[in-house]
């Protein structure tokens, strides 16, 4: 899965120790730029926080999964990323990246708009 939107916050860098060794864990804040914008925590886990080098305000996307797991009965779910990117400052085209008029058969002929 992708959500696209404003880098909002970064929280404190979170370490450990487990039982294969030390871990970290980096939680961010994005805001989604939709008409009634949300905030959504995501994580980062060990080598995937080097990919964070994003200020707050910037404009990321960022591809996670979700992950549910139980503890005491309970269930806990975690949205983790495992990719960010920044997004280009070209002028927006409403969220698509694919250009409005693509010609799909160049070889065609005048009037023949079948693709076959």
């Amino acid at each position: 899965m992708e959500i696209s939107g404003k880098l909002y916050k970064v929280l404190p860098l979170v370490t450990g120790q487990g039982k294969n060794g030390e871990w970290r864990k980096q939680d961010i804040v994005i805001e989604t730029q939709a008409q009634f914008p949300k905030k959504v925590c995501m994580s980062l886990w060990g080598d995937k926080i080097d990919q964070l080098k994003f200020s707050e305000g910037d404009a990321i996307t960022l591809s996670f999964d979700l992950e549910s797991r139980e503890y005491n009965g309970r269930w806990f779910t975690e949205a983790r990323a495992w990719k960010v990117v920044g997004e280009s400052a070209g002028p927006s085209s409403g969220g698509s990246a694919v250009p409005p008029y693509v010609d799909m058969v160049p070889d065609a002929e005048p009037g023949d708009d079948l693709p076959f």
